[in-house]
């Protein structure tokens, strides 16, 4: 038979297919036989006569390989235009907003929507390859509290900010952010290889424990911070301006969130006696996401979490002591927390005014 011992070209890569059709009119060309090429190139009498014939009629530009496959979009679930009126509304809007029962976007509520608004029962595996397709991917939301106000918020990012900047630069201040935080000894999220079927065990202990800290940071990388058994009360918040005043050597504008002790009468009178070392400015109300300090707070537990877990509270303040001790001696790592997103305005403003 004809096709005895030869190479089956479809299963070649179009590269390879094309040299040899090249292959093929040289030969050709030189006047061997289409028998002898055909036994030369593997390739059946039938194909060569085929490509030479192609050859005659197109050049050699038609002997190229054609996309294999289908074209893209052709025979997809959904049109072009209904693919980005999909995307239009999973970017621009919540399920919620859309009266949906979810909070978030996800192949289950992304099928929904196709079904309410083109009638079309997709799969859900095919949902997924359309999310991938758009470049969407899984994500942690951020979080945003719910009685934050929005106005309040713009008002901060764009005049008041902007103010407090500006008075720093003529008293020659150094603008710091301080925030509160407990680290706690259950908060624990690692992770570890294991034979499939077989989870891994991790032992845990099963006592709470928890430590405080109040920290200071500012966008030269600099970091301050004390850990306290006890809850951050006034005592211990002028305890910490008192140090802090002493170390950095020069005027401070804190800006804190508005816990109760930081608007405390003792709190309010003693930065009043000590106004040419230290102003206070508060956050718009429950919009942590805006202070720089709140992301080493994270920092710092993830970092907790994915140790071994505690058993005592002096080895948890000793974990908590050691990643804020490396992380005072990195000022690029403390800066990189003013890289978040959300902090984009703040960087903004300093690039104008060099602080």
């Amino acid at each position: 038979m004809e096709n005895e011992g030869k190479t089956d070209y479809r299963k070649c890569s179009p590269d390879v297919l094309y040299q040899t059709r090249k292959i093929v009119i040289k030969m050709w060309k030189s006047k061997k036989p289409v028998e002898e090429i055909a036994e030369l190139t593997g390739l059946t009498t039938r194909t060569v006569y085929e490509t030479i014939r192609v050859y005659k009629k197109d050049g050699m530009s038609a002997l190229k390989p054609k996309t294999r496959g289908r074209k893209t979009g052709e025979k997809r679930t959904l049109s072009l235009d209904q693919e980005n009126e999909i995307i239009k509304t999973i970017t621009e809007k919540n399920p919620d907003q859309l009266k949906m029962k979810c909070c978030l976007w996800t192949r289950d509520a992304v099928k929904q929507l196709i079904q309410e608004k083109y009638g079309i029962e997709m799969p859900i595996r095919t949902v997924g390859q359309y999310l991938q397709r758009w470049g969407f991917t899984v994500q942690r939301p951020a979080k945003q509290a719910m009685n934050q106000k929005p106005e309040a918020v713009q008002q901060w990012l764009h005049e008041t900010y902007p103010e407090i900047h500006e008075a720093a630069k003529e008293a020659g201040a150094e603008i710091f952010w301080g925030d509160e935080t407990a680290v706690q000894n259950v908060a624990n999220y690692a992770r570890g290889y294991a034979p499939i079927g077989q989870t891994p065990m991790l032992k845990v202990q099963a006592t709470k424990m928890h430590i405080n800290m109040l920290s200071a940071i500012s966008s030269h990388g600099k970091v301050y911070f004390t850990f306290s058994k006890e809850s951050i009360n006034q005592d211990r918040l002028i305890d910490f301006f008192e140090r802090l005043i002493k170390d950095v050597g020069h005027p401070i504008f804190m800006i804190l969130d508005n816990l109760r002790a930081h608007h405390s009468k003792k709190v309010t009178a003693w930065v009043e006696e000590h106004s040419s070392q230290l102003q206070l400015f508060y956050l718009p109300a429950y919009s942590p996401e805006y202070n720089p300090d709140e992301y080493l707070n994270h920092d710092l537990k993830r970092s907790i979490g994915t140790q071994h877990q505690a058993c005592t509270e002096p080895e948890l303040q000793e974990q908590a002591e050691s990643f804020m001790s490396e992380l005072a001696k990195s000022p690029d790592h403390v800066q990189s927390y003013f890289d978040h997103p959300t902090l984009a305005a703040y960087e903004e403003i300093k690039q104008s005014g060099n602080l």
